[in-house]
């Protein structure tokens, strides 16, 4: 993550303002005038990827920052009192088509973004002024002089005149999902994400042609650039009753070496939840925006990773060949279980990506990061080819990206729907030392009419490290769901070893699977706080 006084989720929020979350006051219909827009100039996307590949034959040249005292004062207040005028948008005269706000540069945006007008393959780059915006009196703002372009933009929609999509910082972009809130990240390229050997490259959108079509979709093209890489980027974004489905081809081009590339990267936030509520004395029960990473393996396989807000950062990639699919996912849907009613986590959005075509073997990396508050975003996912990426490398790949409520592949076995960790052993006796016990919430799907049978049907368990006892399954008596449960003796492990504990686990009955695969990583030092706060 990049290492600024305040989050880019702070910044992210912040630049929305207030039409992110609520509606704008209704304004006369009124748009960009062509005095703000440059002159005339063919534009296609085999154009972009070419401009990408010459690019990255050449020596990367950072971009220029011009006035960047002035930059350095827009600070966190200050750019947030700075707002888009409605009056001004890019096809806001329209009644068919998303019109477009910009954002303003400051101290965290401080290289600008062209941004390209584009309409019948012909784009006019629009022209940046401080004539765009409402600034202050006493804004340093109205002291910029020379600035070349925007920080990034945003979409509404053109009749509630609220954003629902945004660009802004780096590679980043979010949509408002399903429900109208903003809460994860997507992101162009992830490079050396968490490795020990360096910091991480953070690849820019340093251009973009945007198009709106009538009653249809927006189209943004964009150009990446970082001192390692180039890319073209198409995201044609379609806003449904369920979400917005975005469709992405991308083409990357390497000048360097990379240990770690990243593709179709998620970013998002896990604080805690069900399994680790002990390591936060905040008062709400639960508060991530994501709370597990779910994959589809090409294998038919279906894999269900809880996220963790570990005690150091961690790296965990999943063996895929051929996924059909891949996501941070917010499953727990319950205002009970959040009790938060000025963010309302039940409401974030899950990102679901699915390859277009076979991406053949790879991983699915996991990264978590420690965190002490909801401000900082600490959980990436993203896909690593197989393909080493070596200097001159190229990668061609397409996805779609669905920001919805839930996975928009029908299930094929009980999802796990909660996973909670106490004291282990057997009530009324004493509590065994060093022994947990995890409880497993489980969908009814295809245990209708099954009776608990110890001898048959039972959770399967492996472990990396400890050792496994008893265990059962069983229907929730006054619920309709199922619930598997075991116990992990960890007291073997030595105390000042936290090399975490690896287990899968899934609902067997008689040698048929009856549910996903739960992938739990569990960290001794974590455990041992839990049982200590519970005597």
């Amino acid at each position: 993550m990049p290492d600024l006084p305040l989050s880019r989720r702070d910044l992210f929020t912040g630049a929305l303002g207030a039409g992110a979350f609520f509606l704008l006051p209704r304004v006369a219909r009124a748009e960009l005038g062509p005095e703000m827009l440059g002159p005339e100039e063919a534009f296609s996307f085999d154009s972009l990827k070419e401009l990408a590949r010459n690019l990255a034959g050449e020596s990367f040249t950072p971009m220029r920052v011009a006035d960047a005292p002035t930059l350095e004062r827009i600070d966190y207040d200050a750019h947030g009192a700075i707002r888009f005028r409605e009056d001004r948008a890019l096809w806001g005269g329209t009644q068919d088509r998303a019109p477009v706000h910009f954002f303003y540069p400051g101290r965290y945006f401080k290289e600008p973004v062209h941004i390209y007008a584009l309409e019948g393959g012909m784009a006019r780059e629009v022209r940046f002024s401080n004539d765009l915006f409402e600034i202050p009196e006493d804004n340093p703002a109205r002291q910029l002089d020379g600035t070349e372009g925007f920080a990034g933009f945003s979409v509404q929609d053109p009749e509630q005149r609220a954003d629902w999509m945004a660009f802004l910082g780096a590679s980043y972009w979010r949509t408002a999902g399903y429900s109208g809130q903003f809460g994860l990240s997507a992101r162009g390229l992830a490079l050396d994400t968490a490795i020990a050997d360096g910091p991480e490259e953070f690849p820019r959108f340093t251009r973009f042609w945007v198009e709106s079509q009538p009653e249809g979709a927006f189209i943004a093209h964009a150009l990446l650039e970082s001192p390692r890489a180039t890319g073209a980027y198409r995201i044609t974004s379609h806003r449904r009753h369920d979400g917005v489905v975005q469709d992405i081809e991308a083409q990357v081009f390497l000048r360097d070496g990379v240990e770690r590339l990243g593709i179709a990267p998620l970013t998002s936030m896990f604080w805690f939840g069900k399994h680790n509520q002990h390591v936060s004395p905040d008062w709400r029960p639960e508060v991530h925006d994501s709370d597990g990473l779910e994959i589809h393996l090409g294998t038919g396989e279906r894999l269900w990773r809880p996220l963790n807000n570990p005690p150091q950062a961690t790296a965990n990639s999943f063996q895929a060949q051929s996924p059909t699919g891949f996501g941070l996912m917010q499953r727990e849907r319950n205002f009970s279980e959040y009790l938060d009613d000025g963010v309302f986590y039940e409401k974030r959005a899950s990102a679901w990506i699915e390859p277009q075509g076979d991406w053949g073997d790879g991983t699915v990396t996991l990264i978590e990061l420690p965190t002490d508050d909801e401000i900082h975003d600490n959980i990436v996912a993203f896909w690593t080819p197989a393909q080493a990426a070596e200097a001159g490398s190229e990668f061609d790949f397409a996805y779609r990206l669905s920001w919805v409520e839930d996975t928009p592949v029908a299930p094929e076995a009980a999802r796990y729907t909660a996973c909670r960790i106490g004291a282990g052993g057997v009530p009324g006796q004493p509590r065994p030392e060093g022994v947990v016990k995890v409880v497993c919430d489980l969908e009814p799907r295809g245990f209708e009419g099954l009776e608990p049978d110890p001898e048959k049907l039972l959770p399967m368990v492996t472990t990396s490290r400890g050792e496994v006892s008893l265990r059962a399954a069983y229907p929730v008596v006054g619920a309709d769901y199922w619930r598997a449960i075991f116990d992990l003796d960890f007291s073997g492990l030595p105390p000042g070893d936290d090399t975490p504990v690896d287990l899968r686990v899934y609902v067997d009955n008689d040698g048929t699977a009856m549910t996903e695969t739960l992938v739990l990583q569990l960290f001794p030092s974590q455990l041992r706080d839990l049982l200590e706060a519970s005597t």
